[in-house]
């Protein structure tokens, strides 16, 4: 049942995203007419947040808070490491440019402020790499803090829209990047359920689970 319920889900997920792909233009015009003072600077801090850093060294933490949930220490880091390869051949591969670098809307001049220095690097839309990095963290605290998981929903959903919301990407390249990261995390979960690397790990450093 719950192997139906998740196909069920991601079948739905992709088809949504595939909707949203066609409409892209109109969506993100939409979104960039709900621009004001109050949700720049709210979704600005909701960017500075979700840095790669900050989620990865937050993350981290919260796992070495409960002692025995020390072992999914080990499957975040590679979560968090196959994220980033896999965002960046993707970027890559399909080379996607930016909504604001193709004059359908304009960046949002403070968040383009501060990210600039991100286009050098990520230089194209699709996928979003914050959108594969928060989702993909969701399986692991969906498994080992359910409660934690609706806050964090909230908080990734808050960083897809916060892509779109500043010009910097479409909204199908934030659901396809949060499928990704879903699909990436979810991964890591089943490997270490099944194999048990993190908890292995933890054996052999003598570090309590």
């Amino acid at each position: 049942m719950k192997k139906i319920r998740f196909i069920l889900g991601l079948t739905i997920a992709i088809i949504l995203t595939l909707i949203v792909s066609l409409n892209d233009v109109i969506i993100i015009k939409f979104i960039e007419s709900l621009r004001n003072y109050y949700l720049d600077y709210i979704l600005l801090s909701i960017t500075f947040a979700s840095n790669t850093f900050i989620v990865f060294f937050f993350l981290t933490s919260l796992f070495l808070w409960k002692e025995h949930k020390r072992r999914w220490i080990f499957p975040l880091w590679l979560t968090v490491f196959f994220s980033a390869i896999i965002g960046f051949f993707l970027k890559i591969l399909v080379k996607r440019p930016r909504p604001f670098q193709e004059g359908i809307v304009s960046v949002l001049q403070i968040a383009f402020h501060f990210m600039k220095n991100n286009f050098n690097t990520w230089d194209f839309s699709f996928p979003s790499f914050q959108a594969i990095l928060v989702f993909a963290a969701l399986p692991l605290l969906n498994k080992e803090f359910r409660k934690f998981r609706y806050v964090w929903i909230i908080f990734a959903c808050l960083v897809g829209f916060s892509r779109a919301y500043f010009g910097v990407h479409y909204l199908s390249d934030v659901l396809s990047g949060a499928i990704i990261g879903y699909l990436i995390g979810y991964s890591m979960v089943l490997i270490e359920e099944k194999y048990k690397i993190g908890l292995i790990l933890m054996k052999r450093l003598r570090i309590s689970k």
